[in-house]
């Protein structure tokens, strides 16, 4: 369980053990701290601002209750269809989820999932309700790479770069797993400073999409441990195809709201900020 990750151009050096610690004899690991670490932050900062997006800490809670399962059963589904060769000779695994294998995609569509059900039930807006999901993964996705580092796994192929990062004294690799977690940051640090200027519902989330697929189209193409579908990096193209569609879709809801600026008929001056509408002699009553 123990190994040695090291970043040698950069003299680092950090002996890792993926136990914790033990409680009542079953191991703890700290892939699992790491993931709820990425979980609490990111519920303490939506509730700080769910009020901004017209819900409330109740919206967020029944949220949370519904999107955890949902977001941990698509994350094992979408990992044990791409692996079926293996599970479908043992069945007896495919809920065996603390063994690992799960992904970042099959996450997010069963958490889109549960908020479209939850929208619906509760008659509330499904792109605010994504908006909100879409700042709570990014924070989440950015701390939980780190489980990655500490397994020892996530990383891409051999590289001369000052920064490779070696594994038990192996060849130097891309540390993919941080790749993903500052470009998760830098898109948390961009969506929050937008956030209050947001033009629709949705557009965060829309603004999400693209953002992670761009990165990830690029670094999955990194990777050494992606899922395939015959020749084809699925991450890698399921990335590509919804960075691209959320850039149409992104593209398309601009030049709407563009339009209707344009032919946007002006209020009157006097229907303008609240100034009051005046009249003239002619038009008073007469009470001489």
């Amino acid at each position: 369980m123990q190994h040695v990750i090291a970043f040698p151009r950069l003299g680092l050096e950090f002996t890792l053990n993926r136990v914790a610690f033990s409680l009542f004899g079953k191991d703890i690991y700290w892939y699992g701290i790491i993931i709820c670490a990425g979980f609490l932050l990111a519920v303490w900062y939506l509730n700080t601002r769910v009020s901004q997006f017209g819900f409330t800490s109740d919206h967020l809670v029944d949220c949370l209750l519904l999107c955890v399962p949902a977001g941990v059963i698509g994350a094992r589904i979408y990992y044990v269809a791409f692996e079926w060769d293996y599970y479908s000779r043992h069945l007896g695994e495919i809920i065996a989820i603390w063994q690992g294998g799960i992904a970042v995609y099959g996450s997010v569509i069963g958490v889109v999932l549960a908020l479209w059900g939850y929208s619906r039930y509760k008659k509330l807006p499904l792109g605010g309700l994504c908006d909100v999901a879409a700042l709570g993964l990014l924070i989440g996705q950015c701390i939980g790479r780190w489980g990655n580092f500490v397994n020892g796994e996530a990383y891409g192929g051999v590289t001369g770069l000052p920064w490779g990062m070696t594994i038990d004294g192996a060849s130097p690799v891309h540390p993919t797993f941080l790749y993903e977690s500052l470009w998760n940051l830098a898109g948390f640090a961009a969506l929050h400073s937008y956030s209050k200027k947001r033009k629709f519902e949705g557009e965060l989330a829309l603004l999400y999409v693209a953002w992670y697929g761009l990165g990830r189209a690029w670094i999955e193409g990194l990777r050494t441990d992606s899922l395939y579908l015959g020749p084809v990096r699925v991450s890698q193209l399921l990335a590509a195809v919804s960075c691209a569609a959320a850039v149409a879709v992104l593209a398309r809801k601009y030049w709407r709201i563009r339009v209707a600026k344009k032919f946007e008929v002006p209020r009157p001056a006097s229907a303008q900020d609240g100034a009051p509408q005046t009249t003239t002699d002619s038009n008073k009553e007469d009470n001489t």
